[in-house]
């Protein structure tokens, strides 16, 4: 009896110490399932979409209570996350990760009632995060070095800036007028605010990658982030030439969103054989050690979110031609999935095991 509340408390104890420590970047997994099963529907697959979109209600569910957990009961290493350079662009991924489970409340079940609840609690969330971080990063006394405190984890404020423009592109087009007139409007106007900061901070990690020293271990998985903020835009963009005949403004600025959409793409393009070939150095010639790390969904998403910008984008324009592209790239993500979710879920039987096997049986027990 007293073996088996010895193994309880040290469980209790475990689980502790994994939400202290738990990262401000975990709802990665639920932008990663999200955009995966967005884009397994959009190409007929639903079954798995489906199957995925349950998966993603129940890490979505899960992950908030355990977020509100470490907020009440480790405030101090919440806080601490939440002004750190290294760390604190993580909790845009909540943001981002509530935007897209509404997107794919629309999609694969096509009811906007709890997709508008999600975009109110998104919006909420991106003023109060933008609100504290930025200020808190500009006044804060000790800064570190560029070169240490950038990583392409920033462009997760580009990400969620820009999931809410496409959840509320797509409720914009269900909407009757006049609210469909200023949705789109709010939607386009973060679609331009998320491009404005994608300019800024990628000029930066641009500079930190080319002019100072980079080491495998610098290489953290989230600039895969440098194609998905880009992919994200060109959804955004996409969506918003595709609900031009709604609004009068978006009418007579379509050649710019349409140039501006493929620049996203084009750029968004441009990074997938860099960061390959950024990778390969990492982990075949430096022998990196590849193993789990919640930041890996920070690399699955964009792969997603590069099948679903493709296929709308071709859909908006009329680019037949790239239609192939999202139809094979889909299966790149699916694999990048289950490779990244069978690594968590081995990660916590590990975890556990091991707090168990700390606890001797009562054979071992003294008398």
């Amino acid at each position: 009896m007293d073996n088996e509340l010895d193994k309880t408390n040290l469980l209790i104890t475990k689980t502790g110490e994994i939400i202290k420590h738990l990262s401000p970047a975990y709802f990665g997994l639920v932008m990663a399932t999200g955009i995966v099963s967005i884009g397994a529907e959009l190409l007929g697959m639903h079954l798995l979409a489906m199957s995925l979109f349950i998966i993603n209600l129940i890490a979505f569910f899960l992950l908030w209570i355990l977020y509100l957990v470490r907020l009440l009961f480790y405030t101090r290493f919440f806080l601490e996350d939440l002004k750190s350079h290294q760390a604190g662009m993580g909790f845009f991924t909540i943001v981002a990760g509530t935007c897209v489970v509404g997107t794919q409340v629309i999609v694969i079940t096509e009811n906007y009632r709890y997709s508008q609840m999600l975009l109110v609690l998104g919006v909420t969330l991106w003023v109060l995060l933008s609100s504290i971080i930025f200020p808190m990063l500009t006044i804060k006394e000790k800064k570190p070095p560029l070169n240490e405190g950038i990583t392409g984890g920033w462009l997760l404020a580009v990400v969620a800036t820009q999931s809410i423009s496409v959840l509320t592109a797509l409720i914009a087009s269900h909407w009757d007028q006049p609210y469909k007139l200023e949705a789109n409007f709010f939607a386009f106007s973060m679609w331009l605010w998320g491009g404005m900061l994608y300019i800024w901070m990628i000029s930066l990690i641009f500079y930190r990658y080319t002019f100072f020293t980079f080491s495998p271990g610098d290489l953290a998985p989230p600039y895969w982030i440098n194609m998905g903020a880009m992919a994200i835009s060109t959804l955004a963009g996409s969506l918003l030439i595709m609900n031009e005949g709604h609004a009068p403004f978006l009418h007579s600025l379509l050649p710019f969103i349409k140039g501006f959409t493929i620049f996203y793409w084009a750029t968004g393009t441009w990074w997938i054989p860099m960061l390959i070939l950024l990778a390969a150095w990492r982990h075949i010639y430096k022998k990196f050690p590849l193993k789990y790390d919640p930041l890996y969904w920070g690399a699955v998403f964009p792969l997603g979110m590069y099948t679903v910008a493709t296929l709308r984008m071709a859909q908006a324009m009329d680019l037949p031609f790239l239609l192939p592209i999202p139809e094979y790239f889909i299966y790149l993500a699916i694999v990048a999935w289950i490779v990244t979710f069978f690594g968590l879920i081995k990660r916590q039987i590990s975890i556990f095991s091991q707090s168990t096997k700390l606890i001797p049986s009562g054979n071992e027990r003294s008398p």
